[in-house]
């Protein structure tokens, strides 16, 4: 959902490359979000690509998601200066590439 409401409608390819995650794993994924009615199939370039996007109740979830997943951020962040927090968002991100690096895994 984050993927899809960030880079709008994507192919179960696209998905899968950002995540660094098989293209059947993602393909049942979204089979889930569809019977829910989060994700809905539209028409790709070739028939046999699969571009999925968010429904209407897709949106409202994310929605729904985006702002308590906002409040819990800002709940743990509390009392953390504004410096300490960029910081700490600046080495996370290198801290998980050093994880993929010693796994032998591309990002």
């Amino acid at each position: 959902m984050f993927y899809i409401k960030n880079n709008g409608p994507s192919t179960l390819v696209d998905i899968s490359n950002q995540y660094n995650v098989e293209k059947p794993t993602i393909t049942r994924r979204v089979h889930r979000l569809e019977d829910l009615q989060i994700v809905k199939q539209i028409p790709g370039k070739d028939r046999r690509e699969k571009v999925i996007q968010l429904t209407e109740l897709g949106e409202e979830i994310y929605k729904e998601c985006r702002k308590k997943i906002s409040d819990l951020e800002n709940r743990v962040m509390e009392g953390i200066a504004n410096e300490e927090q960029m910081i700490t968002f600046q080495t996370l991100p290198k801290i998980q590439d050093n994880i993929y690096e010693s796994r032998g895994e591309q990002k």
